[in-house]
C-alpha cells in the first residue's frame, strides 16, 4: 500500500529524530565520576569496564614511602572524551593513555584524565599511572573504629582495604562491581617477602632488594587485593583435595599461635568445597601478620590476612568468603548481608560439621541472648547504612535468616541452593533479589514473607 505525502513526511521525520536521538547518546563524553552506590557514591568510574591491572609497588619500610606504576587495562563503554581513577592522597606525577602522555587534574580523591583522543566506545585501552608518596590508612567508624587499608607494621606493611581503601595505594576504580585480572610485583628490601593474591609467578633478589611477582587470574574486586610486605615463615603445599596452599605467618607469632593455620585452611578448603562448590581461585592460604591494632581480619581474595593470631572459627569465616564475597561479590554495598551474613553461616555449618552444635542450636543461642529491646534488633540487614555496614546484626541476623530459610525449605534445597548460588554468579556480582529469586525457583515456595521479616523489619522477629 502506498503511503500519502504526509504519511512520507512523518515516518520520515519520526526517523530523523530516531537518527538524532542515538547519535546523541553515542556522542562522546566524560565518564561518570562514581558507579552509583549510594553508600560510596564517587567509588568506581563510569564510562569503562576494568579488565587487567599490572601493578608496581616499590616500598621502603624506613621511610613508609611507596613508589607505584600501575597500568589499567580497560575497555570503554561509551565513547569518552575523559575518564576518572579514585586515589587518595598519594601524587600522580605522569599519565599516559595508549602509551602517549595524557592531562590530568586532581579532584578530591579523583583523577581526572583527558586522553588526546577519544576513546571508542568498545574499544580496549590502557591507562599508566605513575605515582609516589606516603600511604594513609583510612579510619572512622565504618570498619569497626579501626584504621584500614595500608597499615604500617614493625617491619612491613600490612594491606586489608574493605571497603574502599585499595586507591590508598593504587589508582583503579575502586567498587567491587568492576573486578579485574591481576599483576602484582613488589620490590621490598632484602629479607621482607611480598605476599600478595592469586599464585606466586617469580621471586628473586637483586643487590639489596627482593623482588615477587604475583598473579590473581580470576576476576577480583579492588578491595580484595593486597601487597602485604614483612618476615614471615612460609609454609606450601596441597590440601588434601588437592588446592595448592600458600601460608604465610610473622615469626613473631610463630610460638603464639592458638590454632594451626595451615591444617585448618587447608580442612576447611576442603570441606566448603563439598558445601558451596568446587574452589574458585588457584590457590588457597593465609596471611598472619603481627598487627593487633587492626584488630579485624579480612578475606583477602585466595588468601585471608588476620591481624595477629585467630581463632578456628575466624579461618572457617574468612575462608567461606572465597565464595560469598569474592567469588560472588556484591553489585552495591547495601547488599553486604550476602558476605557476612553467608560467612558467619558457615561458622555455625563448620559447628554443625565438628559435631559440637548443630547450626538451629547455633540460632536459638544467638536469638534468646539478644532481648527484644537490643539495638541488635534494630538494624536493617538488607540496607544497613554506609557507617554501621559492618554491624553485629548484619553478620549474626543475616546468618540466622538463612538458618530460617533453611529450615522453611528443608536441606534439600538449601543444600542445593548454596553451591548453585556460586555457579551462576561465580567471579561475578549479584544482589539480594537474585538471592530470593534462585531461593524461590529451588524451593517451589513464595518466601517474600521470611526475606521481609528477617532483612528489612527492624525488631525481633517472633519465632
Amino acid at each position: 500500500m502506498a503511503l500519502s505525502r504526509s504519511a512520507r513526511w512523518g515516518a520520515l521525520a519520526t526517523a530523523a529524530a530516531s537518527f538524532l536521538v542515538i547519535a546523541a547518546s553515542s556522542a562522546p563524553s566524560p565518564g561518570a565520576d562514581g558507579i552509583g552506590d549510594t553508600y560510596f557514591p564517587q567509588l568506581g568510574n563510569g564510562g569503562f569496564d576494568a579488565r587487567h591491572y599490572d601493578l608496581d609497588v616499590a616500598y621502603n619500610p624506613d621511610t613508609d614511602r611507596l613508589d607505584g606504576r600501575t597500568t589499567l587495562t580497560a575497555r570503554a563503554t561509551q565513547s569518552l572524551t575523559s575518564f576518572d581513577l579514585d586515589l587518595q592522597k598519594l601524587e600522580v606525577t605522569r599519565i599516559e593513555v595508549n602509551g602517549r602522555p595524557a592531562k590530568f587534574v586532581r579532584e578530591g580523591d579523583e583523577i581526572r584524565i583527558t586522553p588526546r583522543g577519544v576513546l571508542a566506545k568498545g574499544k580496549n585501552f590502557t591507562v599508566t599511572v605513575t605515582y609516589g608518596g606516603v600511604p594513609e590508612p583510612l579510619g572512622g567508624p565504618i570498619v569497626f573504629g579501626s584504621n584500614y587499608g595500608w597499615m604500617k607494621t614493625a617491619d612491613g606493611v600490612f594491606v586489608v582495604c574493605e571497603p574502599n581503601a585499595a586507591s590508598t595505594w593504587f589508582p583503579s576504580s575502586d567498587h567491587p562491581d568492576d573486578k579485574a585480572t591481576y599483576d602484582i610485583r613488589i620490590k621490598a628490601p632484602k629479607g621482607l617477602t611480598g605476599v600478595s593474591n592469586g599464585r606466586l609467578i617469580s621471586t628473586y633478589d637483586k643487590g639489596d632488594q627482593t623482588f615477587t611477582h604475583w598473579r590473581e587470574s580470576k576476576p577480583m574486586a579492588t578491595y580484595l587485593a593486597t601487597a602485604t610486605i614483612g618476615k614471615f615463615d612460609v609454609k606450601t603445599g596441597t590440601t588434601p583435595g588437592g588446592t595448592p596452599i600458600y601460608v604465610a605467618i610473622d615469626p613473631v607469632l610463630a610460638n603464639s599461635n592458638a590454632v594451626d593455620v595451615y591444617a585448618v585452611t587447608a580442612a576447611a578448603t576442603d570441606y566448603w568445597s563439598q558445601v558451596f562448590g568446587p574452589y574458585p581461585f588457584e590457590e588457597t592460604g593465609a596471611i598472619v601478620d603481627d598487627m593487633p591494632e587492626a584488630g579485624f581480619s579480612l578475606e583477602v581474595q585466595s588468601k585471608p590476612a588476620y591481624s595477629a593470631v585467630r581463632s578456628e572459627q575466624t579461618i572457617v569465616h574468612e575462608l567461606a568468603h572465597q565464595w560469598f564475597g569474592d567469588s560472588v561479590s556484591v553489585e552495591r554495598w547495601k547488599d553486604i548481608w550476602l558476605n557476612e551474613g553467608f560467612a558467619t553461616y558457615a561458622q555455625w555449618l563448620w559447628t554443625e560439621h565438628q559435631g559440637v552444635r548443630s547450626a538451629h542450636d547455633s540460632f536459638l543461642a544467638g536469638y534468646n541472648s539478644r532481648p527484644a529491646d537490643s539495638a541488635f534488633w534494630q538494624t536493617v540487614v538488607g540496607d544497613p547504612q554506609r557507617d554501621t555496614m559492618f554491624a553485629s546484626g548484619v553478620y549474626q541476623r543475616g546468618a540466622m535468616t538463612l538458618q530460617m530459610l533453611r529450615e522453611r525449605i528443608g536441606d534439600t534445597a538449601f543444600f542445593k541452593l548454596l553451591p548453585t548460588w556460586t555457579k551462576i554468579h561465580k567471579y561475578g556480582n549479584a544482589n539480594t533479589d537474585d538471592f530470593i529469586r534462585l531461593a524461590e525457583k529451588i524451593s517451589g515456595q513464595q518466601l517474600d514473607d521470611l526475606f521481609q521479616t528477617w532483612l528489612f523489619t527492624p525488631g525481633k522477629p517472633a519465632l
